[in-house]
């Protein structure tokens, strides 16, 4: 979870109770002044919901009788009171409190733990907060552009570069279908300009507004959030890294390669591989440069761990820059 939002998820229900006990208030006062009736027979409800509950444990001749009869009696009085309600035109739980979650009662708390909106709240937060709201106001699944990749295919490849985007495509939205259950990690690979980070940007906007917590870096992004982790100590970084739904590490080998940075990626990918928190990795490096470049603790888990998926055509970035220009 993400320490840093936990008093504003706080005052957020706070917020959300003190609306409702004010609307709540509101509309009993509104009640009591126009169908006076209903109040009353919410009272007499309330006083045989507590006889029942003294008579539970009297010593008395016919008990479950003398129950049964006032449970009898609570329910007629209750039909009684939303049929008023109802010949008025209101609802008949228009006097009751109204919850955002039924399930915690906007607490956000499910006896000592987190409810499901809770978190749904907390990612809001980290997606609001972040670089991420921005960078993904255009980049989505309903905006990738097939046209944008040729048909023709490659001389060393064994399809067009369309038909290999397509493929990935439906690949990538059947794992964003399945993430809850999948324990997959994904690694795109290939020359620049293909796709690999727009698509990085279609997954994690489909996740967020699904409510899971992605994390998205580049390479040298993350490399210094790991120098703060183990210098600074900084166990909030550490927290979200590890226990974020999906990390995404974007453009790996661009950043400063040194012992330190292979060893605290080591580590991560090891931490979180262990944990079955999931990953996708991107680089414009081809698989053998990236056996050059890192460790074989990190490229074995790489290559052995994460679903390899191939990008390849011309720089599309390049191709669109040219069609704005003509």
């Amino acid at each position: 979870m993400i320490k840093g939002y936990q008093a504003e998820i706080e005052r957020i229900y706070e917020n959300i109770r003190e609306k409702e006990d004010n609307a709540f208030r509101q509309r009993r006062k509104e009640i009591s002044t126009k169908l006076p009736i209903v109040i009353d027979l919410e009272a007499e409800i309330g006083k045989l919901c507590v006889e029942v509950a003294v008579s539970s444990f009297k010593d008395m001749a016919n008990r479950e009788l003398h129950i049964s009869k006032l449970k009898n009696r609570i329910t007629d009085l209750r039909v009684k009171k939303y049929e008023v309600l109802g010949q008025h035109g209101y609802s008949g739980d228009y006097i009751e409190k109204h919850y955002k979650c039924n399930k915690c009662r906007d607490t956000g708390f499910i006896g000592n733990n987190k409810c499901t909106c809770y978190k749904s709240k907390m990612v809001q937060l980290y997606y609001n907060s972040s670089e991420l709201k921005e960078m993904l106001r255009n980049d989505n699944f309903e905006n990738f552009n097939f046209e944008l990749f040729p048909t023709k295919k490659l001389n060393d490849e064994p399809e067009s570069p369309r038909k290999n985007i397509e493929n990935i495509f439906s690949k990538m939205w059947n794992y964003v279908e399945e993430f809850e259950t999948t324990e997959e990690n994904v690694f795109f690979y290939g020359n620049s300009g293909t796709g690999k980070t727009f698509l990085s940007h279609c997954l994690a906007k489909e996740l967020l507004d699904r409510g899971y917590l992605v994390v998205y870096r580049t390479a040298d992004d993350l490399i210094q959030n790991l120098r703060s982790v183990k210098l600074d100590n900084n166990q909030a970084i550490e927290n979200l890294l590890i226990n974020c739904d999906l990390l995404i590490i974007d453009d790996l080998g661009t950043e400063q390669i040194t012992n330190f940075s292979k060893t605290e990626l080591f580590n991560l990918l090891n931490k979180k591989l262990l944990k079955g928190k999931k990953m996708l990795v991107s680089s414009n490096y081809t698989l053998e440069v990236l056996s050059k470049t890192y460790s074989e603790r990190i490229t074995s888990r790489l290559f052995g761990n994460f679903t390899l998926n191939k990008f390849f055509g011309e720089d599309i970035r390049v191709k669109k820059n040219f069609n704005k220009m003509r």
